[in-house]
This record gives structure tokens, C-alpha cells and sequence, in this order.
């Protein structure tokens, strides 16, 4: 017989962290550790968009379910590590894929293509995130954690912007 996926000790508004530790559903670490699910589930929308990006997106994936365990740790030490390595990679993607596209000295629209406004909606996405878990009274994560977020987000940015250009899309620009 199968395990049923249903255990049913969510119901009264708690859940479990990693850390064993049962938290009401309101509690900021695990709204955190939700950020960080629909960010993956957002940055996987955007890999079927835009395929060219497939490997990078799903390491990136990779590096989020690893913040995701490190936060729902609390205390408890465990074997996974989040370093400089991972906000450095983002940051040479950063730059290889900025070199290629016209300087920006506006807000821009999203909303030019589908890939790229599934990548705009997961830097947004990748923002909250940042936010919860910078909201946390406590050290929550290494602080590579919360740099790889931002430089993340700035990384979707410029793979939105790249998105629309290699579809002959130009970014419509917001002026005042």
C-alpha cells in the first residue's frame, strides 16, 4: 500500500520545520520557507518560457531548495552550505548577459513577451523572498543567502531583458 501524502497535522494551522520544531502557519520563518517554494515554482514557469536558460534556472532552483533547508533548520546544524561561489556564478552571469544588451537608463514595462514576464515575475518573486527572510529576528541564513537573493534577482532581470531581445522585442521604457 502506498503512504498516503495527507498526514493531517497540518490541519490546526501548524506545520513542522526542519528543524522538528512545530511553528503556527503565520510564523514568519515558515511564510520565509513559503517565499522560497513559490519562488522555485516561479523560476520553474519561467524555465518552460524560456528554454536557452533551462540549466542556469534549475541550478538556481537547486541553490533555493538549499536557503529553503538552511532556514527551516532553526539550530539544528546540517550538512548542506550555501557560499560566495553561488553570488559569484550569478554575478559573471550577470555581466556576460549585460554585455549583450543595450544600456538601460529607465524603468522598463514587463510585458513585451511571455518568457521574459515570467522571469520579471519571478525577480519579484525572488524580492519577497529576500524581504521575508531579511525580516527574521534571528540570523535565519548566511548572509550569502540573502546576497545570492538579490544578485537572483537582478540576474532575472537581465535574462527578462534578454528574453525580449532575442525574441525582436525592445524594452518599453517608462517615462515621467
Amino acid at each position: 500500500m502506498t503512504a498516503k501524502l495527507y498526514t493531517r497535522k497540518g490541519d490546526g494551522g501548524a506545520t513542522s520545520l526542519f528543524s522538528g520544531r512545530r511553528a503556527e502557519k503565520f510564523d514568519p520563518r515558515v511564510g520565509a520557507v513559503g517565499d522560497l517554494d513559490e519562488l522555485s515554482a516561479s523560476v520553474g514557469l519561467a524555465r518552460l518560457a524560456y528554454p536557452s536558460a533551462n540549466d542556469l534556472l534549475r541550478s538556481v532552483q537547486r541553490a533555493l531548495y538549499t536557503i529553503s533547508a538552511i532556514v527551516s533548520a532553526e539550530d539544528r546544524p546540517i550538512e548542506m552550505t550555501f557560499s560566495d561561489a553561488e553570488v559569484i556564478a550569478l554575478e559573471d552571469e550577470i555581466d556576460r548577459i549585460s554585455e549583450r544588451l543595450p544600456e538601460l537608463r529607465e524603468f522598463i514595462y514587463p510585458g513585451a513577451d511571455e518568457a521574459s514576464c515570467r522571469l520579471h515575475f519571478a525577480r519579484a518573486v525572488a524580492r519577497r523572498a529576500e524581504r521575508a527572510i531579511a525580516g527574521l529576528v534571528e540570523p535565519a541564513a548566511p548572509a550569502t543567502s540573502l546576497t545570492f537573493l538579490n544578485r537572483l534577482s537582478d540576474l532575472l532581470f537581465v535574462l527578462a531583458r534578454q528574453a525580449d531581445y532575442s525574441h525582436g522585442r525592445s524594452d518599453a521604457t517608462f517615462k515621467t
